[in-house]
């Protein structure tokens, strides 16, 4: 095969990405797409701006209709129907979707070539770590977001090197910072056995006395030498492989649990808005809300348990920080992961549940949904807590004992101050307000699109299909139970299982397409105003087809 035969486009891989891409302007109802849907005798159509009429056909979990993947249009004409329905205000978020479009094509076509490669060498490296599980994970599409596979601005060699799904080892940079401009939260990273001295990082030692070392990722390593006053070292140092998230790695080298890095990236994700980088007031409040849920976990005594995320450093600048993030010992296993194929056969589940569960993967996704949503529903309820804490940032925790719940990377989450008060738990001295809410349909909102439809029905309608829905519902009514006629019970339960429509995000809206100051959202990540089918009262007969 030629080089020129390995850069062309895969069969089908264009119109996989197409028919994601106008699934989400649909459901987001972008450019008022809804109201060219109509039905017919021959069944239900979206007609495009230029005349063709798409077939639709009934949208899983979360829309009511998507493309019929035997009548996908090409991506070149989905991007022109986006163009000739978006508000001339909006020309500059199209521009920038369409690339973002491009680059995802380009990043799933080179990964379907890599994807035997990593399988087998996943599979040469027996029992995997979590960024083992990761690596699979990231094999995967994200569950509403099209382009997810897109880095902004990275090209084929840098995923290569440096992306989840590419499974690639990789060695650190390491910065001098000026110690005067460093802040630090309350635990310590330089205890570590394998934290660098300044020589091994290729640097003076007499910058010791008036430096501090902080590791850099090598995509972030020139933005970092443009700082006035930092040195960045000569000698990559460390051995590091990329978990899903990519801005964080997981040390090789530590003996023990894993040890994460989580490092500022300069690229975006999910959105031209969701850059990669760390404001250094987020290491703050996950630090602080970890403490807050390690109060609340200890009075509940669920089987839950908290990374520590207390050790970390900035200087004010979002691309010049880190977090150092502990995990407990077990076997750590990201739920992102479950559905996932494994180097074996079967998924990762199946894989698992050979292994703790007497080979019942069902047995092992009950047990998991039952943590998951007591959990959560208990926070909803007694605490006023709704946890960010979707399918990438929790983990599962197995071989020392019953399942355990990990929970990581809090800076995103929803607290009701009147709630926790009354709980008899502190409120956080948040610097980010927007953390703070007495709107218990604002706590709501992140239940439902977080919780419920990406850390539990996305998981078990990959993993089980229609089966898996019911026993969302099955296990999410018994949580609510417990709290019998108490208010916010009774809220979430009108919200979930009695609704008639589930709350979505439009994400795609938010994070590229419309500028903040339109959309008003005050946070892209919780921008709401779209809604699917309550997939709790009516679940779809066929599994999603993520690949």
């Amino acid at each position: 095969m030629t080089a020129a035969d390995e850069r062309s486009p895969l069969p089908g891989r264009e119109a996989y990405l197409a028919r994601r891409v106008l699934d989400a302007l649909l459901r987001e109802d972008y450019g008022n797409l809804a109201g060219r849907v109509s039905r017919d005798r021959t069944g239900v159509a979206l007609t495009l701006p230029s005349g063709r009429r798409v077939r639709l056909v009934p949208g899983g979990l979360f829309q009511d209709f998507a493309v019929d993947p035997a009548d996908t249009p090409g991506l070149a004409e989905v991007l022109a129907a986006l163009e000739a329905v978006a508000d001339p205000a909006d020309a500059a978020g199209v521009g920038a979707f369409a690339e973002e479009c491009r680059q995802a094509l380009r990043a799933l076509e080179a990964h379907d070539r890599d994807r035997e490669r990593v399988l087998a060498h996943l599979a040469d490296q027996g029992r995997l770590g979590p960024a083992g599980y990761d690596s699979l994970a990231a094999f995967l599409d994200h569950p509403v977001y099209p382009t997810a596979r897109c880095r902004f601005g990275l090209s084929e060699a840098e995923l290569r090197a440096y992306a989840p799904e590419f499974a690639p080892t990789f060695r650190l940079r390491w910065a001098a910072v000026p110690a005067d401009r460093v802040v630090r939260g309350p635990g310590r990273a330089e205890t570590e056995p394998w934290w660098p001295s300044f020589r091994d990082a290729g640097l003076p030692e007499r910058l010791a006395a008036t430096h501090t070392l902080f590791p850099v990722h090598p995509l972030t390593a020139g933005t970092v030498r443009e700082i006035p006053g930092v040195v960045v070292g000569a000698t990559p140092y460390l051995p590091v492989r990329p978990t899903l998230s990519m801005r964080t790695v997981e040390v090789v080298a530590s003996a023990g649990p894993p040890v994460h890095l989580k490092l500022p990236l300069v690229t975006s994700t999910l959105g031209l808005r969701n850059r990669r980088s760390i404001k250094p007031g987020t290491l703050h409040d996950g630090a602080a809300a970890e403490r807050m849920l390690r109060a609340i976990a200890a009075r509940e005594r669920l089987p839950v348990e908290l990374a520590d995320e207390q050790a970390f450093a900035h200087t004010g600048h979002e691309y010049l920080g880190w977090l150092l993030r502990r995990h407990p010992p077990g076997e750590i296993v990201t739920v992102a992961a479950l559905p996932a194929p494994a180097p074996g056969p079967g998924r990762v589940i199946d894989e698992l549940a050979r292994r703790y569960h007497g080979g019942d993967a069902m047995a092992l996704l009950r047990e998991y949904l039952t943590v998951l949503l007591t959990w959560n529903v208990r926070l909803f309820v007694r605490y006023g807590v709704a946890l960010e804490a979707h399918q990438q940032n929790l983990a599962l925790v197995l071989g020392r004992g019953p399942l355990r719940l990990l929970i990581k990377d809090n800076d995103g989450l929803l607290v009701s101050p009147d709630a926790l008060a009354a709980a008899g738990v502190p409120v956080p001295e948040f610097r980010d307000e927007r953390m703070l809410t007495d709107d218990p349909h604002a706590l709501a909102d992140v239940f439902v699109t977080i919780t419920l439809h990406l850390a539990a029905a996305a998981i078990a309608f990959d993993v089980a299909g229609a089966r898996g829905v019911r026993l969302v519902r099955e296990v999410l009514a018994d949580a609510l139970d417990e709290y019998g006629g108490h208010p916010m019970a009774r809220l979430l339960r009108a919200r979930t299982l009695d609704a008639a429509r589930l709350v979505g995000k439009s994400m795609v809206t938010a994070g590229t397409l419309v500028d903040k100051a339109r959309t008003g959202a005050r946070d892209v990540n919780k921008y709401y105003g779209t809604s699917g089918p309550n997939y709790l009262r009516h679940p779809p007969a066929e599994p999603a087809r993520h690949r």
